[in-house]
């Protein structure tokens, strides 16, 4: 009888394995070659187009959360610069002035076809103060060495606003006439929220204009973030998570610390946080994320190969070991993180109540509410409170089988080579959110290259970018444009 059931289990596994064995034999990545033709050769002036981003982070244009900081010279100087820079640009489009944020149109031929929109943005955060001695080169002395244009700007996101003014320069010098209107849109505050942004959408959509597509800052064409992953990918982001904040709040009586309770507010607020982290929001590779990862995971080594084709086997240890990656993890949850605390008044004094500020990032599955509820229900008591603050839900998820996002896709093609393009999600906030209200699928992506040791640079030290890496991506929009207002 125990040989029979032996044998039984020894034919189950051989047969588990061999149904594993053949998915991850068909989980392979097939013909990459592109639909669209061959890229026409782009002559552009290489060494000015350089200089025009280097020049453009030398204006001071940060974004302060003290309202009253705003450096209006700056901004002011920085747009005259546009202006004296891309003349034809200024010429062709027209303008429209909304505070600092800027909307310009490029009338098309065909009215009936919805139009386009391109976006960026050309404010920045400031330098982390005690940090200046740190940077290679003067943040923002817009310095060209080492193959790099270096300064605050050059990846978030000025090289995305000059990269699209040189691409559509260089169409229009070459006599391009696009079918379908383009709008560009660049705001002057997305790093506090994005009411430039705000204003603009709230113009169009005055005016009845619903965006066939738009395309705006995002993911970057990555090499080197994938283990054994050597070809380059580029998540093309489909949606934008929410964001939130909730209060906890502990309440306790006072007194003096001479003579503490076995528990305080302080303590008490110390174990809600604790059950928060060992209760994070429930998260998995479903949805967006699995077709993401699906299609990446094809060009992995085959022990990852066969992990992924197999996540009805693996499914828990995939998603356990992508959670312990903080950006994986970001990707495929609602993440939790404790930013500020607040207690007594005096050194000496029991705090009546002790409170912390919990920042969430709303995965596309999840709500304002079901998060409030999931809070309340760990660690919500009589002495623990859980109040709800300002919010903003996660973006719709954009169709990554549309036009906006194959045209994108190609274009990478036409100017990379072989690029994997997958649908990403946007960990953080961006203006999208805005032009998402009117448009029919929005997209979030730079197509500049970069590399693991790039991320610093976001909103850290020695922000830069490769100045190969800049041109490419300006040949990469000229494609974009120039395709998404023919088709």
């Amino acid at each position: 009888m125990l040989k029979k059931i032996f044998i039984s289990l020894f034919v189950i596994l051989i047969l588990l394995l061999s149904i594993a064995l053949f998915r991850t034999l068909m989980h392979t990545a097939g013909d990459t070659t592109f639909i669209g033709g061959e890229s026409k050769v782009i002559l552009i002036n290489e060494v000015q187009a350089i200089k025009n981003l280097a020049e453009s982070i030398k204006f001071k244009t940060i974004s302060y959360q003290e309202r009253e900081k705003f450096p209006q010279q700056e901004f002011d100087n920085f747009i005259a610069w546009l202006s004296k820079t891309y003349p034809e640009f200024h010429q062709v489009l027209s303008l429209e002035k909304l505070e600092h944020s800027l909307l310009f149109k490029w009338e098309g031929s065909n009215s009936t076809l919805a139009p386009i929109l391109f976006e960026g943005h050309y404010d920045v955060v400031p330098i982390i103060p005690g940090t200046e001695d740190l940077w290679e080169e003067e943040p923002f002395a817009g310095i060209v060495s080492k193959n790099r244009i270096w300064g605050r700007g050059a990846l978030d996101d000025k090289s995305g606003v000059i990269g699209l003014m040189e691409a559509a320069t260089y169409l229009i010098k070459n006599n391009f006439q696009p079918k379908r209107t383009v709008y560009f849109g660049f705001g002057h505050d997305e790093e506090i929220g994005g009411s430039g942004a705000a204003l603009i959408t709230e113009k169009l959509r005055q005016e009845g204009i619903q965006l066939h597509w738009s395309l705006g800052e995002g993911s970057f064409v990555n090499k080197g973030f994938i283990p054994g992953v050597d070809k380059l990918i580029a998540p093309i982001n489909v949606a934008e998570k929410g964001i939130m904040n909730l209060m906890i709040v502990a309440k306790a009586e006072g007194g003096h610390s001479s003579t503490p309770p076995n528990k305080t507010a302080v303590t008490m607020l110390a174990e809600a946080l604790m059950k928060l982290e060992k209760e994070p929001l429930p998260g998995s590779l479903e949805g967006l994320s699995a077709a993401m990862f699906d299609e990446v995971s094809k060009h992995m080594p085959f022990s990852y190969r066969f992990l992924f084709a197999n996540r009805w086997l693996f499914g828990r240890i995939i998603d356990f070991q992508m959670s312990s990656s903080p950006v994986i993890n970001a990707m495929i949850r609602t993440t939790t993180a404790p930013t500020m605390l607040n207690g007594s008044i005096k050194s000496n004094v029991l705090p009546i109540k002790a409170s912390a500020l919990i920042n969430f990032r709303l995965h596309p599955r999840d709500s304002i509410e079901s998060v409030t509820d999931h809070v309340r229900r760990v660690v919500g008591s009589e002495e623990i409170e859980v109040r709800s603050l300002e919010g903003m839900e996660a973006s719709h998820i954009s169709s990554w089988n549309s036009p906006g996002f194959n045209i994108v896709a190609s274009s990478l093609n036409k100017t990379y080579g072989d690029v994997v393009s997958v649908p990403g999600l946007m960990i953080a906030a961006s203006d999208t959110r805005h032009y998402s209200k009117i448009a029919d699928n929005s997209f979030r992506f730079n197509p500049f290259l970069i590399a693991p040791e790039d991320m610093a640079g976001f909103h850290g030290t020695n922000e830069s970018i490769e100045t190969n890496s800049f041109i490419i991506g300006i040949k990469t929009y000229v494609e974009i444009i120039r395709e998404g207002s023919s088709n």
